[in-house]
């Protein structure tokens, strides 16, 4: 599966913005989807996750109540909201892909990555 993100930009804290990953490929409700980020000398750390459906979805701690992740399954393409934007959130954002939602959310060694997407979030 290939992934292509798209939908990050320079806000001010407090903003939103709506993050887009289109997959190509067959099957994409095989693949649990998610997103991770990576600040400047920082590891990159597991965001949020979503089952084959979207019925379950998984969270960070430090992003609970203010991300929202989702797909729809009909496009090929899976969202990430991102409400309340503070600076620390300020990161390159991937999005990824597995067939083992465990690899995914658990382990966060996804086996498929796209681009990166930036997102920067001033004070």
């Amino acid at each position: 599966v290939q992934l292509q993100a798209c939908g990050g930009g320079l806000v001010q804290a407090g903003d939103s913005l709506r993050l887009s990953c289109a997959a190509s490929g067959r099957t994409f409700s095989s693949y649990v989807m998610g997103w991770f980020r990576q600040a400047p000398g920082k590891e990159r750390e597991f965001v949020a996750g979503i089952g084959w459906s979207g019925g379950s979805t998984y969270y960070a701690d430090s992003v609970k109540g203010r991300f929202t992740i989702s797909r729809d399954n009909a496009k090929n393409t899976v969202y990430l909201q991102m409400n309340s934007l503070k600076p620390e959130d300020t990161a390159l954002y991937y999005c990824v892909a597995d067939l083992s939602l465990p690899r995914l959310v658990t382990l966060t060694t996804p086996n498929y990555w796209g681009q990166g997407t930036q997102v920067t979030v001033s004070s």
